[in-house]
């Protein structure tokens, strides 16, 4: 099924809820690149067991779609100078929640309460800033389905899914702030400065 391997079936097949899919992205390290930038696939992700955001994203998009839900993606846009950041959405109770893969102690897992996408990509609002304590998110796409590419294989490529990467980007973003709000914008306090220091690996 989708190409993988009856051990990558059995896998996924045990990451039956979002929880699970979480908590599977917990265990394996956070992907630095060291030969480079990457965007790898799901599975990739299993075989190398490392992942950064959005290929946790992927792999949970991946797990989900196994168990017969879309493969759909967030991203969160932010200023030039910081990063972007992309999770995997999910419904539950008629509500979206999120997959999150990062190494900071910020941009994390979501439970599924939030009415909107909208709603939801605002929960991230106050936790994206810079180490200055400046707010940089910007924009959120609509949810992002990777169905689309089913027949490219991107679930088992053995390539980096860069035109995934690139679509996303491409893809409708909603602007949160108007000029005069982000003139207005507080920085981050000092202690929450210190807790966004936080790594996993």
């Amino acid at each position: 099924m989708f190409g993988f391997s009856s051990d990558e079936m059995k896998l996924l097949r045990k990451l039956s809820s979002p929880v699970l899919v979480q908590d599977y992205l917990e265990s394996i390290p956070i992907n630095t690149e060291p030969d480079g930038d990457s965007c790898i696939s799901p599975r990739r992700v299993m075989r190398e067991r490392r992942a950064h955001c959005i290929e946790g994203a992927m792999l949970a998009a991946a797990a989900f779609a196994v168990h017969g839900e879309r493969p759909l993606l967030l991203d969160l846009v932010s200023v030039s100078r910081d990063f972007d950041h992309v999770v995997a959405l999910f419904r539950k109770f008629n509500r979206w929640g999120a997959v999150s893969k990062t190494n900071h102690a910020v941009l994390r897992y979501r439970e599924p309460v939030y009415a909107t996408i909208r709603e939801l990509a605002m929960s991230y609002f106050h936790e994206y800033f810079t180490d200055d304590g400046t707010k940089t998110m910007r924009r959120y796409s609509r949810p992002f389905d990777l169905s689309k590419f089913n027949d490219r294989g991107w679930m088992t490529a053995a390539d980096n899914l860069w035109y995934i990467a690139e679509a996303l980007d491409d893809s409708r973003h909603y602007d949160i702030l108007t000029p005069p709000m982000i003139r207005n914008l507080r920085k981050a306090d000092p202690i929450e400065r210190e807790a966004g220091k936080l790594t996993h690996y």
